[in-house]
């Protein structure tokens, strides 16, 4: 059973999955602090200084009365929140993601109808044609 595994893992097309998926990972982690750190801030400086991570509705108090000024403390104080701003963020970032995948398959497209698009070489003439040219060639020699 390990000798049949070790086969499975070692074909090329799951080694090639694996690959994919490690950096599918780490891409998501660059689109997150894409999102997080580059994109999000400004946009929150336009609509009035909002911070999106930290926009939530207490859904229920905590030990602790309110008004929390982050998640985290609302969190700490044990209250139940509605992280809207997360939710918001982690839109965007699938969106990232998404419009990143659809180029890279838009381009593999193209390039496949390229190639197929290329006129073929003409095909071989049947033997039985090489054969009567050669006849031919020869009846004028």
């Amino acid at each position: 059973m390990l000798k049949e595994f070790r086969e499975f893992a070692m074909r090329g097309n799951v080694v090639d999955m694996a690959v994919g998926i490690i950096i599918g990972a780490a891409f998501g982690k660059i689109v997150e602090s894409l999102v997080k750190d580059l994109i999000m801030p400004p946009i929150g400086l336009l609509l009035g200084k909002v911070d999106f991570s930290n926009l939530f509705a207490v859904l229920r108090e905590g030990a602790s009365a309110g008004p929390y000024l982050s998640v985290e403390a609302a969190q700490k104080a044990g209250a139940v929140t509605f992280n809207y701003g997360m939710f918001i963020n982690t839109c965007i970032s699938f969106l990232i993601v998404a419009f990143a995948v659809f180029m890279l398959i838009r381009t593999i497209n193209r390039l496949k109808r390229a190639e197929e698009a290329k006129p073929a070489a003409p095909a071989a003439p049947p033997e039985e044609v090489v054969l009567l040219r050669e006849i031919r060639d020869a009846l004028r020699k």
